[in-house]
């Protein structure tokens, strides 16, 4: 047996995700609000056209999520997807989780027509850079601009 492992989150897997989630966002430095983000999680499970959220499974125990959005781009030939969040419990870093999971992730995206994938990463994540950058993400070198409407 394969000691990694992916499957879809349901919603009876929030409350065992949330704990990583809230790691997830203390680290990047993000706003963490569990109402907020229940409600989110419930409203991407339900409808696979917004996107995925993945559980990575290591020896069948969860140790990792990501969460894919699915969008539409002029610039990168039509549907695309954002890979939103991408988190391995500190304990499982350094054993391949994080590629294998971007691997599924791409996986994921090809079985859908989407051919382009973006992520964004904090310039002081330099081992996540280090892996976006191996797996032959490029750097666009811009800025990521956001306005709250």
């Amino acid at each position: 047996m394969q000691a990694t492992s992916f499957r879809g989150a349901t919603t009876a897997d929030i409350a065992s995700l949330l704990p990583l989630m809230q790691d997830f966002c203390s680290f990047e430095r993000l706003a963490f609000d569990v109402r907020t983000r229940t409600a989110l999680l419930e409203r991407l499970i339900s409808d696979e056209r917004l996107g995925r959220l993945v559980l990575i499974l290591y020896e069948e125990r969860l140790t990792g999520y990501f969460v894919l959005g699915f969008g539409f781009s002029i610039e990168f030939g039509g549907r695309d997807a954002l890979l939103d969040e991408l988190y391995v419990l500190p304990e499982y870093r350094g054993r391949g989780l994080g590629t294998a999971a971007l691997e599924r992730a791409f996986t994921i995206c090809r079985a859908v027509g989407i051919a382009c994938l973006h992520l964004e990463a904090d310039h002081f994540n330099e081992r996540a850079h280090e892996l976006y950058l191996r797996e032959g993400f490029k750097d666009h070198e811009r800025h990521l601009m956001t306005k709250w409407l």
